[in-house]
């Protein structure tokens, strides 16, 4: 309740200057006014051939007319849309509108978060308002229902049912998938096993590997496939071909049973745990290491529990669009707050948190939704129309698929990762955060680090990822690729795709607008440079091992393994 009335009041203090919403007004008037203008004689043909139009009239609408003018978006782009004049006034109307309100929101004078809020608000509601949504509106879906005599909303209706059965829009063809069978298809051995976790090694490519392993930690809030959706875009398999010795840790998909894990037990369980193994198996006492996303912080807070007990197990560290400095997340930062936070502690976290029924589970299709719904039109309304406006069943696409395969997490460790990273900030503070009875201090970590940041990363912006830089002490890289927070990440060199920037020292100044102005672009995947970098940690090569695992260790089953095929 305290939390509603702290947010009820930042809302009541929000307003948006006078002048500014007379000015506002004033031009929302005149477009409307010109639109209006503009559609009317369009208008007034289409209702003269609904009840009857002279001879005269006949004969002008006989006459060639020009082609409609497109009306600048994506969602209108289909002819049926400008050649149906209410149909134009319509979008044209609603683009209008949108604009309208969205610059009302930019006016807003107020808290700063409140507003960020009210911004985001505004843009779903403004996407969930589009005409092309709605059957009755969108002239598309309509002439293509005529077209097929009623075919295309009978298959939309059976995919909708479907979807309702399943628990999720669609995003993909999921019959076209299988995990292991064509994503997922690395050749390698679960060699090791426990409650958090499988360990798979892969099987060598070439005839000698270097001396240290290489060790990946994925996020625990997605499946590790996505650095193996297919053998020409896999990240692991890159690693293997480049002479790695590979291991992936496979996160465990939380059941009923795992609700009380907390951050501590994941900790010591899984990155602690895997690492040991890893160097049980290989004799290395170093070996390389990368995290990817949440895996990246995961990975950090493990190699800092490790440096607290006097160890250095990583010979190098890479981060792949990894938080480290919490202080500025984009549009994540807009649902977090000491109520948020509360509320989750007391929902999910465990009964030290405030929760009287103990701890729950955070389910995956909740963390899907919220990640699909930071991009609405692309990865909501895009396949509301398609599949059951248009009965267009979504094509096969391995990523989407994976984006689809979703994951819980413990409510406990969810809550501690909320409080203390995103809302407090304070896992780069030394010796702030107590983790595994030790005190965290990420500057302890000798290990040299490749950090990577994506442009354009919606979810860890390239500039929260560039942070990393204030906050390790010891040699350090960074590269910014193209593209977003996966497409980004996932760019073989094979495809010649995108582009990546390049310091033209290795100086790495305080902000990342001060390295981007001393940047250089290059083309093509930065993996490359990655490779090059990665190779200078990981020792001389000796001869590959004839089998995954070792006495100690046998294999248990071939990869991907149980835990990565269990459902959400």
């Amino acid at each position: 309740m305290a939390g509603l009335g702290e947010m009820w009041s930042s809302l009541a203090g929000l307003q948006i200057p006078a002048q500014a919403l007379s000015e506002l007004q004033s031009n929302y008037l005149k477009q409307a006014s010109e639109l209006w203008n503009s559609a009317l004689p369009g208008l007034g043909a289409g209702l003269g051939g609904v009840f009857g139009a002279s001879q005269g009239e006949a004969a002008k609408e006989a006459a060639p007319k020009p082609k409609p003018k497109p009306l600048g978006d994506r969602r209108f782009a289909a002819e049926a849309w400008s050649a149906n004049p209410a149909s134009s006034f319509v979008a044209q109307l609603y683009l209008l509108n949108a604009r309208t309100l969205q610059q009302m929101a930019d006016k807003l004078e107020g808290e700063a978060k409140t507003r960020e809020r009210i911004r985001f608000a505004v843009q779903q509601f403004v996407d969930a308002a589009s005409p092309s949504n709605y059957l009755a509106l969108n002239p598309e879906a309509q002439k293509l229902a005529l077209d097929t005599q009623g075919e295309s909303i009978a298959k939309g209706m059976q995919q909708l049912w479907a979807d309702i059965q399943r628990g999720h829009l669609s995003q993909t063809d999921e019959s076209a998938f299988e995990v292991g069978r064509n994503v997922a298809t690395s050749e390698g051995a679960v060699v090791f096993e426990n409650n958090f976790f499988q360990l798979i090694e892969y099987k060598p490519l070439t005839a000698t590997v270097h001396a240290r392993p290489f060790l990946l930690v994925p996020p625990c809030i997605n499946k590790y496939y996505i650095l193996d959706l297919q053998p020409e875009n896999s990240l692991i398999r890159y690693a293997v071909e480049q002479g790695h010795r590979v291991f992936v840790l496979s996160w465990r998909n939380p059941d009923a049973s795992c609700a009380a894990w907390t951050w501590d037990e994941v900790i010591e369980g899984a990155p602690i745990k895997a690492i040991e193994v890893v160097q049980d198996i290989s004799g290395a006492e170093q070996i390389d290491t990368l995290g990817f996303c949440v895996g990246g912080t995961i990975l950090a807070t493990a190699l800092a529990v490790l440096a607290a007990r006097g160890q250095q197990p990583a010979s190098s560290l890479t981060l792949l669009t990894t938080l480290i400095d919490f202080s500025s997340n984009g549009v994540l930062d807009i649902f977090i707050d000491e109520a948020m936070v509360k509320m989750r502690e007391m929902s999910l976290g465990d009964k030290s948190m405030g929760n009287p029924k103990g701890p729950a589970l955070l389910k995956g299709q909740e963390l899907a939704a919220t990640f699909s719904f930071l991009r609405p039109n692309d990865l909501v309304w895009n396949y509301v129309v398609g599949n059951y406006l248009k009965g267009e069943a979504p094509p096969a696409f391995d990523l989407l698929y994976w984006n689809g395969d979703s994951t819980n997490m413990a409510g406990p460790m969810y809550c501690w990762y909320l409080r203390h990273t995103y809302l407090q900030n304070e896992l780069k503070i030394p010796g702030r955060l107590t983790v595994c009875g030790e005190k965290l201090d990420l500057g302890l970590i000798e290990a040299p680090v490749y950090i990577y940041g994506s442009r354009e990363d919606h979810i860890v912006p390239w500039d929260a990822a560039y942070r990393s830089t204030q906050v390790f002490k010891g040699p350090k890289r960074f590269v910014l690729g193209a593209s977003g927070h996966i497409a980004g990440v996932i760019n073989p060199p094979a495809k010649g795709k995108r582009s990546h920037w390049l310091g033209k020292t290795a100086a790495l100044p305080a902000t990342s607008e001060q390295w981007f102005e001393g940047a250089v672009e290059h083309p093509g995947s930065w993996w490359t440079d990655w490779a090059a970098w990665l190779a200078g940690h990981a020792g001389p090569k000796v001869a590959a091992p004839k089998g995954p695992g070792s006495r100690q260790y046998p294999v248990i089953e071939p990869a991907p393994g149980r835990y990565v095929k269990q459902k959400a």
